[in-house]
């Protein structure tokens, strides 16, 4: 059945896959951005479809629509995006939540609030659990994200509970791909572009802290059966590769990979800097039937073909 969806945030990284992808399985998709760190070039190649619409405009506004369903992505998810303008990152994220929330309540749409890993903070808890409650710095530089998605989160509860809003939550862990921004300070675009350019790789620390990398084509899949489950399941629910990686493995494959000649340089770890991250999806292999299906190696050689061609 065709559906018509909204996305918010759509002209982002994982937006514009989300788009892509809804659009191939036949429905109608309206793309909301307002290019704080979306880009048209990343949804251009939709433009022609007939049911493919974007609008600019900001989530902090009211908007006004009639769809099926809404997946709220709206927010800067890189550190430098996000540190760059705090105050609007919150704003974001819960006005963003308000108003999404309000629109799926008078429409009576099921609506989709993409979380993150980061309402763990820097977890005492190994592999992180759903569950778990985390152990964030609310008044860190990092707060504006960490904290505006886990008051995003509580709205969203709350609007389900108190006015039975169709709601589903996922928590998204360390997702990479095509289309990511090449400045946009995420370790896998980072190390890429500076592996590419022969330019010395930066660790911040001593390596040793871990991530767990989810290639985007996974993370979509993983998002559209969420949306899919049925009314009694509102999540939260890990989307994530359990498969641990720490962050010198990562720049010595992609030196490997990239054939480079770049060297590693160590620099101090940044305030709030979480020393482990890797996700438990038990809940996601029992509820959506979910696994990550794209190995690290796969993904990566995609993504180095990706930047090699906006680099030439």
């Amino acid at each position: 059945m065709k559906k018509k969806i909204l996305v918010t945030g759509g002209a982002g990284f994982i937006g514009s896959h989300l788009c892509k992808r809804l659009l191939d399985l036949g429905h109608e998709v309206i793309c909301l951005d307002n290019y704080f760190t979306g880009s048209k070039e990343n949804v251009i190649e939709l433009m022609s479809n007939p049911y493919f619409e974007l609008i600019r405009h900001d989530v902090t506004m009211p908007f006004f629509i009639e769809v099926d369903e809404i997946y709220n992505l709206a927010c800067p998810a890189s550190p430098i995006h996000y540190q760059y303008n705090p105050i609007k990152t919150i704003k974001t994220s819960v006005m963003g939540a308000v108003n999404m929330l309000g629109l799926a309540k008078r429409i009576r749409a099921k609506i989709l609030q993409a979380s993150t890993s980061e309402v763990y903070g820097d977890p005492d808890v190994h592999p992180q659990t759903e569950d778990y409650w985390g152990k964030v710095n609310p008044i860190g530089p990092r707060a504006c994200y960490d904290e505006g998605k886990r008051c995003a989160e509580a709205l969203f509860m709350n609007y389900h509970r108190q006015n039975n809003v169709r709601i589903k939550i996922i928590r998204i862990f360390n997702t990479y791909g095509p289309k990511m921004h090449p400045n946009d300070g995420r370790v896998v675009s980072n190390f890429i572009v500076q592996a590419l350019n022969n330019q010395d790789i930066t660790i911040y620390g001593d390596g040793t802290q871990t991530r767990s990398f989810q290639y985007v084509d996974d993370l979509i899949e993983g998002a559209i059966r969420m949306m899919e489950t049925s009314d009694d399941i509102t999540g939260p629910v890990n989307i994530g590769n359990p498969s641990e990686f720490t962050i010198l493995e990562l720049a010595e494959k992609i030196i490997q990979l990239t054939d480079s000649r770049s060297k590693i340089v160590f620099k101090p770890l940044p305030l709030d800097d979480p020393k482990q991250r890797q996700p438990d999806i038990n809940l996601a292999k029992k509820l959506l039937k979910w696994e990550p299906q794209v190995p690290l190696d796969e993904g990566l050689s995609l993504t180095i073909a990706y930047f090699r061609k906006l680099f030439k």
